[in-house]
């Protein structure tokens, strides 16, 4: 009987502390950012100079970088010029959360383009890297590619873009990762 217990006991214990889903969508966390104890950090995760072309959201806390372009490098294969993870990504995320009160099991959700080159591999570095709650935006702010037809490629359906939440194309220096200022 003892042992059931204790095998029940460690059972619920394993049940409450699995993380939550890592995939969110859009509209689920601009709802989330309505509250007024929403106790998470919402970070977009691009680097600046692609916000700048593409926009922005101010519902973001803060731009922190997971992966930056590297302009004195190119990829041939790719024909892009080289990304290189930032080396002070949790570091920079753990010094965001305590800014606001928050510790390492807060949830943290990332935003970048599409949801699956930085948003997804971020969230998961940083589950890997002790923030158990990480999450990401589900096709991320611009969304997925029209895959057929005269507007193919362009991402016009789903993501942060076109749901109708709120977005432009000014950027907020406040929250802008910035090596001016750091």
């Amino acid at each position: 009987m003892k042992r059931l217990i204790i095998a029940a006991s460690l059972g619920l214990l394993a049940l409450s502390a699995r993380a939550v889903d890592m995939a969110v969508p859009a509209t689920e966390v601009h709802a989330r950012l309505q509250q007024a104890d929403q106790k998470m950090l919402f970070v977009d995760v691009r680097d600046p100079v692609e916000i700048m072309f593409v926009g922005f959201t101010d519902a973001v806390h803060v731009n922190v970088p997971f992966l930056m372009v590297d302009r004195s490098a190119w990829d041939d294969k790719r024909g892009v010029y080289k990304l290189n993870q930032n080396p002070d990504f949790a570091r920079q995320i753990k010094a965001e959360l305590e800014k606001r009160g928050l510790d390492m099991d807060a949830e943290v959700i990332t935003l970048c383009r599409s949801g699956s080159e930085r948003g997804e591999p971020s969230a998961a570095f940083l589950r890997a890297n002790g923030f158990p709650n990480a999450r990401y935006v589900i096709n991320g702010f611009q969304g997925s590619a029209i895959k057929e037809g005269p507007q193919a490629g362009f991402r016009l359906i789903n993501g942060w873009q076109n749901s109708g939440l709120p977005w432009g194309m000014k950027m907020n220096p406040a929250k802008m990762y910035r090596v001016d200022n750091r």
